[in-house]
């Protein structure tokens, strides 16, 4: 048995000690903010209460919070302790944190954490980075955390592997979501498929889609078919945002996370001005009705400045009024109209 320091005990730091207890370990827990599982009441007292070399996992929200909890703990713990950061902070923090606390002799370790509310029973994927002595001190941890068998655990790297690895996995995640939504709300529309639920369900075994997220989505619509009971607004925690950067930096293409994140920007808008403009502008030159924004007038062909004619030049030899194009081939949606 090996004792551990948590730090955060929420719904994912709050699960991580209780499945560290039921596998025999010892957890001295705090939380700042609540005092539901927490055995002492402050940063010195849980250093205290810790065997040396100490393993202290930080599990608060990422960027300030984090940073403030390490720093602190870069001054109550000795050479030798190491400090782990299992939130989902950004893989160049942990290189920072690596930097301030190495002259102390205190080491440190990134751990990529998934699993979410599901983590207590079945186990948490782990995606670490850091030195090997270090990570070797917090591996009886490891162990219990993860998931039974061989898979659930990786030592990635040197620090900020862990995070960055798992800053791919909601990339990925992001992308997978995106695809089923879409699907099911093609499935929803279109009144061909009579029970969408039963087709998600069917797909769980021997389909190339399986997967829990699948097994998650027919978990949702068996208590709500049509999701009626929910707002079409999905929140980012910032990985998505990361991984599309970091794509960027290192010139690597995806367009499929991409759109997934640019996705979740267009859920939070109830009325987007970027659909307002394309409809502003299909009207003025294509003369296509668009919906005033109650809803109920529409102005069509005949709406002011549907007549307006191509900028000079560009009306072809056939004149503003033949739209049909060289081939004899009849007007696209967005052809200007006479």
């Amino acid at each position: 048995m090996a004792t551990l320091g948590m730090i955060g005990l929420g719904r994912m730091g709050g699960n991580m000690a209780e499945r560290l207890r039921r596998g025999g370990h010892e957890v001295v827990g705090y939380d700042r903010s609540s005092e539901s599982g927490r055995t002492v009441d402050s940063l010195e007292a849980l250093v205290k209460a810790l065997p040396t070399p100490r393993v202290v996992w930080v599990m608060v929200p990422a960027g300030e919070p984090t940073y403030d909890t390490i720093d602190a703990l870069g001054e109550l713990l000795e050479a030798g302790d190491v400090v782990v950061d299992g939130g989902n902070s950004r893989y160049t923090d942990d290189q920072r944190h690596a930097a301030d606390l190495e002259p102390k002799g205190i080491g440190f370790v990134d751990c990529g954490v998934s699993g979410g509310v599901w983590g207590l029973t079945e186990g948490y994927a782990l995606m670490c980075g850091g030195a090997a002595d270090d990570v070797a001190k917090v591996q009886p941890f490891f162990d219990v955390l993860k998931p039974e068998g061989a898979a659930g655990f990786v030592h990635a790297g040197e620090v900020g592997a862990g995070h960055f690895a798992k800053m791919v996995h909601n990339g990925i995640e992001y992308g997978l979501m995106q695809a089923y939504a879409e699907g099911w709300e093609l499935m929803m529309t279109a009144d061909v498929v009579h029970d969408v639920p039963a087709v998600l369900a069917s797909w769980q075994k021997g389909t190339v889609i399986r997967s829990w997220l699948l097994d998650l989505m027919v978990n949702a619509v068996s208590e709500d078919d049509d999701l009626s009971g929910l707002r079409g607004y999905a929140q980012d925690s910032g990985e998505g945002r990361w991984t599309v950067e970091a794509a960027v930096d290192h010139a690597v293409p995806l367009p499929v996370i991409t759109a997934a994140l640019y996705a979740r920007f267009a859920s939070r808008q109830e009325d987007s001005p970027a659909m307002k403009m394309i409809a502003a502008l299909r009207n003025q030159f294509g003369g296509h009705a668009v919906t005033a924004a109650a809803g109920s007038t529409e102005k069509g062909a005949d709406a002011p400045g549907a007549d307006a004619g191509a900028p000079s030049g560009e009306q072809g030899d056939a004149g503003q009024g033949d739209v049909r194009g060289e081939a004899g081939t009849p007007p696209d949606d967005d052809t200007p109209s006479s």
